[in-house]
């Protein structure tokens, strides 16, 4: 596969309204969400909707990322939720450890029939299993433990999936791995408890776009709404949204 960052314009539309995914939706997600679509990366758990051999409409959640082929096409890859994670290949210890939401290193093969180690977790959004070499955030972990001036018993711990708080310039954070995020390491402000809250909510409950709005409900599933099909308590949100950025945006003059 071709590496290279992907313009919008050259997202396989026609395939994604295959799965009920407008282009008036995707470029209504938030500019991140759309930074990361475009450098590769998966997307938050989106809602689908496909037809079976039989021609019934069935509804999913998945993630999904773009490559870009071996022609320069760009294709589209989903990554849908499951029901159970498949956690075959790890031991029982490793596999309670998966499901209480920790990161564990494990061996794994490589195309070439080498042994490697990587950190694996599980994607809470979908059930998926997900690796990376530990090298890739190695350095990252190097650059991390210089800056925080951690000890090899806390990188050790963060390397081993516990997340590892602290109080930094008067301030409480807490740092781990969250095999989700860019760096493949994750900091917010607060303790333990808030930082996995983080993790499974990191949008609003309304964000507008130019065309409807992505709503996340309780769970934290998202769901998009139409302009057209906007309730009164929709538009009364908007209308709170536009207020806010204003103030925002006059407070930064």
């Amino acid at each position: 596969m071709k590496k290279g960052r992907i313009e919008l314009g050259e997202l396989p539309y026609e395939v994604l309204e295959q799965f009920s995914l407008t282009q008036e939706m995707i470029e209504d997600l938030p500019m991140h969400v759309l930074d990361d679509l475009c450098d590769g990366r998966h997307s938050p758990v989106l809602p689908i909707e496909v037809a079976d051999e039989s021609g019934e409409r069935i509804k999913s959640r998945s993630r999904l990322a773009f490559i870009r082929k071996e022609d320069g096409q760009v294709d589209v890859v989903f990554y849908p939720a499951l029901e159970t994670s498949p956690l075959n290949d790890y031991d029982e210890v490793q596999q309670k450890q998966l499901l209480s939401g920790k990161v564990i290193i494990a061996d794994a093969q490589t195309a070439d029939g080498r042994r490697s180690k990587v950190f694996v977790q599980v994607d809470p959004g979908t059930n998926q299993v997900m690796s990376v070499p530990t090298p890739v955030i190695g350095r990252n972990f190097q650059v991390l433990a210089e800056q925080m001036h951690l000890g090899t018993a806390e990188v050790k711990g963060l390397q081993h999936g516990d997340p590892l708080t602290l109080i930094v310039e008067n301030e409480l954070m807490t740092v781990g791995i969250d095999l989700n995020t860019r760096t493949g390491i994750r900091i917010c402000r607060g303790d333990e408890q808030r930082w996995r809250e983080q993790g499974k909510r990191d949008w609003d409950k309304y964000t507008f776009g130019v065309y409807g709005c992505w709503m996340m409900d309780d769970d934290g599933n998202l769901d998009y709404v139409p302009e057209e099909q906007y309730t009164e308590e929709l538009w009364n949100e908007q209308k709170r949204a536009g207020e806010r950025n204003r103030a925002a945006a006059a407070l930064h003059k």
